[in-house]
């Protein structure tokens, strides 16, 4: 007779308990790289935020107390004269969005450390949600190196430092960087008990009990981060976080546009707002630009010689553009305003929203800028030549 190999006992608690941790590690991790994830989004989508749409709502408050004052000067109304004092106070008490622009990133360089490994992230993230390949290597670090996997001080205190560099590129989305964080990244043994270990099953209890906890907070901060205003603000547009900024300052623009005109009816002014392209509101035209209160000029009168600006991101920059563009991606504007020539400059996105605000903003600091109404798609339209950045037929992304 061959001899029976005897079945290796295993205490059923144990393996339940090997179980229950294994899942709830699981479901916690998950929670907690979405939860991360989240945090970044709204840093990001706060700082374009503020740098995008700031000067607008400084012009909306402007144009208000400038009504107000108006009207108060018309009436003399005790009445008038409070709420045009309370609209002057308003726009006296903006904050500086600059400075506050400047603080974020101080916060973010302090964060980084003295590190050298992560090249300097530009000045400011291109959008609010990194890329497909960055959302990949990002969750994919963090499930590996997150510093809770440990249960040793020191190595907590390793892994705790390595991810602050790991959010950092994450936030700016560099692939590039969080690929060579990926290839640096090796893991020290585990502190936990062994498997056998006789003090194994009251390690997997405390162990448990921590993760339940872990899990109720994580679930508790995504809750406060969804509430939070600019939170709020993403979760209208959970797919389209930079469309929802070109829709939101297209909306501002219109209302800005209300105001000036309201205020000229009020100052009995009969010329068109500054930046007006002449035309009449009412009377409905295919080159009516959708933004009227900043200049404009249709694709097919675009000089030949005019210096352009191109806003688009760099897929839509590849795929077709004018030769011999400046092109800088919206969200990367104002960190890069130094590199824009002093010439008349004539902006262009995809269909001219984007370029929109862009003009509204040069203008705003005393620069001549034209926006190229319906953007690459007129410019196609007209017949205006493209190039590719693939050497392939151009085409309008």
């Amino acid at each position: 007779m061959t001899a029976q190999i005897p079945v290796r006992w295993t205490d059923p608690e144990q393996q339940e308990l090997e179980e229950r941790v294994a899942a709830a590690e699981l479901a916690w991790l998950s929670m907690d790289v979405d939860v991360q994830t989240l945090r970044v989004e709204i840093d990001n989508f706060a700082l374009i935020h503020h740098q995008l749409l700031g000067p607008l709502y400084a012009r909306l408050d402007e144009l208000d107390a400038l009504v107000a004052e108006a009207v108060a000067a018309t009436t003399g109304r005790p009445e008038d004269v409070r709420r045009a004092a309370e609209a002057r106070q308003q726009v006296e008490e903006l904050p500086d969005l600059d400075a506050l622009f400047d603080s974020v990133q101080a916060v973010r360089e302090e964060r980084g450390g003295e590190e050298e490994a992560v090249p300097a992230p530009p000045a400011a993230p291109a959008k609010v949600r990194p890329g497909r390949e960055a959302q990949r290597i990002y969750r994919d670090l963090v499930r590996r190196a997150h510093p809770d996997l440990t249960t040793d001080p020191a190595e907590q205190e390793r892994r705790a430092a390595f991810l602050v560099r790991v959010n950092e590129a994450y936030a700016f989305g560099d692939a590039g960087a969080l690929a060579g964080l990926a290839a640096e990244w090796s893991t020290a043994p585990e502190a936990a008990p062994a498997p056998d270990a006789p003090d194994r099953l009251e390690w997997l209890r405390r162990r448990l009990e921590w993760l339940t906890a872990k899990i109720a907070e994580t679930a508790a901060e995504q809750v406060r981060l969804e509430r939070t205003p600019m939170g709020q603000l993403l979760a209208l547009a959970p797919q389209d976080p930079d469309g929802l900024l070109e829709q939101l300052a297209e909306e501002l623009l219109a209302k800005a546009a209300d105001r000036q005109a309201e205020l000229a009816r009020l100052l009995g002014d009969t010329q068109p707002p500054v930046g007006d392209n002449g035309t009449d509101p009412i009377d409905p035209q295919e080159s009516h630009t959708m933004f009227p209160q900043i200049p404009s000029a249709d694709a097919a009168s675009v000089p030949a010689d005019a210096v352009l600006l191109d806003v688009r991101e760099q897929d839509e920059w590849d795929a077709g553009h004018v030769d011999g563009a400046l092109h800088i991606p919206l969200g990367q504007v104002i960190a890069r305003l130094g590199e824009l020539p002093d010439d008349k400059l004539y902006v262009l996105c995809r269909v001219g929203g984007r370029s929109a605000q862009v003009v509204q903003y040069l203008v705003q600091q005393g620069r001549d800028a034209v926006n190229v109404d319906g953007g690459m798609y007129a410019w196609e339209g007209a017949g205006r030549p493209m190039v590719s950045s693939t050497g392939q037929d151009a085409y309008v992304l």
